[in-house]
């Protein structure tokens, strides 16, 4: 195996990493947005205000994205596991 190789399973590994978190980070960030902007026009501090939309959309884009960051994550499964002959010699 050279360093090359490392390198290349490394980068793919650390893409599909970005992909699996990316609609779950940006849903999150966005109802975290809206809803501290809320909070500061209304002057509400309560922590469950964030965390309850927070979770519900999470919940949400779950549900969406799901089907989609399954097929990602068998997809580089599957390569991974018939890359392993060509890995080893």
């Amino acid at each position: 195996m050279t360093p090359e190789t490392v390198t290349t399973i490394g980068q793919q590994a650390l893409w599909v990493t970005i992909l699996l978190a990316a609609p779950m980070l940006l849903s999150a960030l966005a109802v975290g947005l809206l809803v501290g902007m809320f909070q500061a026009a209304t002057q509400i501090n309560e922590m469950t205000l964030s965390f309850i939309p927070k979770l519900m959309v999470l919940a949400l884009t779950l549900v969406i994205a799901g089907p989609w960051m399954l097929g990602v994550i068998v997809n580089y499964t599957r390569s991974m596991m018939q890359n392993i002959p060509s890995i080893i010699s």
